[in-house]
């Protein structure tokens, strides 16, 4: 697993990321949110980039396993 020390997330990225978890798409966060689609998807993929991970799907376990969202 890639070192997470030091790394973390917006509170709108552990929003996201939440919801994500709960099996929403973009559009639906989005509308949940009152942002575009393409803000969750800014946020969303920030917070794939910070923890070097390729899908939604793992962006949520690793951020639950390091305990950057609960």
């Amino acid at each position: 697993m890639a070192d997470v020390q030091g790394v973390g997330l917006s509170s709108r990225e552990r929003q996201c990321l939440r919801w994500v978890e709960e099996g929403k798409s973009s559009w639906a966060i989005g509308v949940i949110l009152k942002v575009s689609e393409n803000t969750v998807n800014f946020h969303v993929k920030n917070a794939m980039r910070k923890l070097e991970t390729t899908s939604r799907t793992q962006c949520v376990v690793k951020a639950r396993r390091v305990g950057l969202i609960e």
